[in-house]
């Protein structure tokens, strides 16, 4: 039984949640596209940031580093919703590069202020 075969057979045993997570799996994975993050020219000098937000995606990634759970990172963000954590992990998994030389370069900006 070829992999496909196995997940067309799966499909009925999935939860409607699960069924709807699939087309983000494939489009993830096959574009690099991750919904729920974007990067606007002018918007957070073009930082890739959670939809409907001015929140980039490395300052959670930050967050998770310095120890914080999700819970703590939501009670300082409000407008966050358990999926945008989930986008930001998949993003940050994708381009861990670019999200940690994110973080060194806004660390180092914040030594030259203090």
């Amino acid at each position: 039984m070829t992999t496909l075969q196995r997940i067309r057979d799966s499909i009925p045993d999935m939860t409607a949640a699960e069924r709807a997570e699939w087309p983000q799996l494939i489009a993830r994975d096959i574009g690099g596209v991750f919904p729920g993050i974007e990067s606007v020219p002018g918007v957070m000098g073009g930082e890739p940031c959670v939809v409907r937000t001015r929140i980039p995606a490395w300052l959670l990634v930050q967050g998770r580093i310095f120890g914080m759970s999700e819970a703590e990172i939501l009670s300082a963000y409000p407008v966050l919703r358990a999926e945008d954590f989930s986008n930001a992990w998949a993003y940050y998994r994708a381009n861990k590069e670019e999200i940690e030389r994110q973080i060194a370069d806004h660390e180092m900006a914040w030594r030259w202020r203090v």
